[in-house]
């Protein structure tokens, strides 16, 4: 339980239970202060594998997806950037906002860290980010992002593992992702530009189950 690769792995049979008891039989013979016979572990692994949820155990029902069309959005030519927190970040966010909200229709998502202050926006409002935070210290710079924002329902906060059920399908498609933007509905993934469309499939395929 504590790899949900080793339990999707031993849910799906991908895994050679003989090599993975015989990986584990040290911990196992270290935890119970005994000897742990191999056999006796793939014995276990394998009545374990039995027991997992079922292959449609995280379909889009579970994941509590909004019941409504337009559940996917996409957002494109995306930019973050970090800066280090300084005493005049708040300032900063303040005036962004107030002169980014003339420009509706852009992408603007504002984080404050312990550390850090972080903006993710449309390229067309690069030139102003980098007005309002002139003089602070950037940390980093990332280019060349997408975005694709799943609506979930209104009560998804009770649904324990709603995210884990998320990104473990696109980490199994290999989608990196570079940041993830949730509210209470919504929840953005931040992806390289190469990644956005397998990621958009995954979610797609959610959406339409």
């Amino acid at each position: 339980m504590d790899s949900p690769f080793l339990s999707e792995g031993l849910r799906r049979g991908l895994i050679n239970l003989s090599e993975l008891a015989r990986q584990l039989q040290p911990q196992l013979e270290s935890d119970l202060w005994k000897p742990v016979g191999q056999a006796a572990v793939v014995m276990a692994l394998r009545r374990l594998a039995e027991r997992l949820p079922g292959q449609g155990s995280d379909s889009a029902q579970d994941i509590a997806l909004a019941q409504k069309n337009g559940q996917l959005t996409a957002r494109t030519d995306l930019v973050e950037l970090t800066w280090r927190e300084s005493s005049r970040t708040d300032g900063c966010y303040r005036e962004l906002l107030a002169q980014a909200d003339r420009r509706g229709d852009m992408f603007l998502a504002v984080t404050r860290g312990v550390n850090e202050a972080m903006v993710i926006c449309s390229r067309p409002l690069i030139p102003l980010v980098e007005a309002v935070f002139e003089g602070e210290c950037l940390l980093a710079r990332l280019e060349n992002l997408n975005a694709v924002t799943l609506q979930l329902a209104a009560d998804s906060h009770r649904t324990p593992g709603i995210y884990h059920a998320i990104l473990k399908k696109l980490a199994w498609d290999k989608v990196n992702l570079v940041n993830l933007i949730s509210t209470h509905t919504e929840l953005t993934l931040v992806l390289d530009r190469q990644h956005t469309g397998a990621a958009f499939a995954v979610l797609a395929g959610l959406v339409q189950h």
